[in-house]
């Protein structure tokens, strides 16, 4: 096996065990985003603004306390944050969690590209 191949494959090696310590967390925060209201709610608080249950809901045919629902399960996958002020509950995004996102994708799109690489050499040969 040439230098190359070496380094290529400890590459390989390094890539899957990076994705596969984050998969856990990137899964728990897919699957938050994966429902289309919790997706809106994620765009309306994507300027960095804080906003109340009562702002979030505006516009919407949902319950108080159906946005409320929502919004612990993107607050549970460390999507967004709250702070209480006075009565009310103030969410706001948590850019970390949309980083980690694109970080996990970053693997995956390499190790896409990695394999195709491969799939590309083997067809040549």
């Amino acid at each position: 096996m040439s230098s190359d191949a070496r380094s290529s494959e400890a590459r390989r090696r390094s890539a899957r065990s990076r994705w596969s310590r984050r998969a856990p967390g990137a899964a728990v925060v897919f699957a938050a985003l994966g429902d289309p209201t919790r997706l809106a709610l994620v765009g309306k608080l994507g300027d960095r603004a804080q906003r109340s249950i009562t702002e979030l809901g505006r516009d919407s045919a949902l319950s108080r306390q159906a946005i409320s629902k929502h919004l612990r399960v993107l607050e549970d996958a460390g999507v967004v944050r709250s702070r209480r002020e006075g009565r009310e509950s103030l969410f706001a995004l948590n850019p970390k969690a949309i980083t980690g996102l694109q970080e996990y994708l970053a693997l995956v799109s390499g190790q896409w590209d990695d394999a195709l690489d491969r799939l590309k050499a083997f067809v040549e040969r």
